[in-house]
């Protein structure tokens, strides 16, 4: 693959400012909400990335601390990164246990992002040499595993809420474009693995509504036999089962982490690989720029730098 030519479009990265916890009471929440927010220390105009964590094994990966790989390489170029702490993370564990929602707090973890739109006034107010910058007309959003659940609800999936029956809508019309990191597939007769059973919230989800143009990123080696046993291809569900304009990208040899995406040297990643969680960073990047500003080029230059030539990481389908 070629970094240089995926460098170029992306420019240089510039140095990135780091504020957090900025805390955000909502009424109801059982604790207040706790973000991190990391942005280039130049620039204005600035479009923002929602990121949702997953609900790994670490006790700090799964919060406002986790994902410093993709954070921080997207804040150096160009974005307000905000990073929220949901209820799911461990470290709150012993705190919510027994709160409403709880244990899966999947509809808590979607309005956690709309009460963050809600409030950048505050948050550009809190974060030192922010106010001002962030442009509101360009929302993106990212979300890994379960965070891919939660960012499937707000660009426009339905879900069944186990509870009632029920169809419930959380989309959230001011995210413009998402990217989904080895997001979960399809319920019904898909669904059938071990630990269906404890979350089935993730299988009560409906792919046809997501409207909303999005990258799907899928391991081809990322088998969850936990939830079931179609093996990798289950984690392109939200591209196949979803309308377009979405993307799908396929990385060679990866498995749930991705290369290692939620932390650096993170003993838990199965498919460790730097490069691996490089070209995620740069093509994410790509992508939400291209989408959130058709003017910008860097979507297809680092689609062609990275998943073309003699060693790609990865292919790229879209609809």
């Amino acid at each position: 693959m070629s970094t240089s030519a995926a460098t170029d479009a992306l420019g240089a990265p510039a140095p990135v400012l780091s504020f957090s916890p900025v805390v955000l009471p909502v009424p109801g929440r059982p604790v207040d909400l706790e973000v991190r927010v990391s942005a280039p220390a130049t620039g204005t105009g600035l479009p923002v990335i929602l990121l949702s964590h997953g609900h790994g094994p670490s006790n700090n990966l799964s919060s406002l601390n986790g994902y410093a790989p993709l954070a921080t390489f997207w804040a150096a170029h160009g974005f307000v990164v905000i990073q929220p702490t949901h209820l799911t993370s461990r470290t709150l564990s012993h705190l919510v246990a027994d709160a409403p929602g709880a244990p899966d707090f999947w509809r808590s973890r979607a309005e956690d992002m709309t009460h963050i739109l809600d409030r950048l006034d505050v948050i550009e107010r809190t974060v030192p040499q922010l106010a001002g910058r962030i442009d509101r007309a360009r929302i993106g959003l990212a979300g890994h595993s379960l965070g891919g659940f939660t960012a499937a609800l707000l660009l426009g999936a339905g879900v069944t809420d186990p509870g009632t029956g029920k169809v419930v809508r959380l989309v959230e019309p001011r995210i413009k474009a998402g990217v989904l990191l080895a997001a979960p597939g399809r319920g019904g007769d898909a669904f059938n693995g071990p630990m269906a059973g404890q979350w089935p919230v993730i299988g009560a989800v409906d792919f046809s509504t997501m409207t909303a143009p999005a990258l799907v990123v899928a391991g081809d080696k990322d088998d969850s036999r936990h939830f079931t046993d179609r093996g990798p291809d289950w984690h392109a569900d939200p591209y196949h089962l979803a309308p377009g304009p979405k993307t799908l990208l396929t990385l060679f040899d990866a498995e749930h982490g991705l290369g290692g995406i939620a932390g650096y040297d993170a003993a838990e990643t199965t498919d460790e690989n730097p490069a691996r969680v490089a070209a995620v960073a740069r093509l994410t990047a790509a992508y939400l720029r291209t989408r959130l500003d058709p003017g910008d080029n860097a979507w297809p230059a680092v689609r062609e730098a990275l998943t073309n030539g003699p060693d790609p990481v990865g292919r790229v389908e879209s609809k």
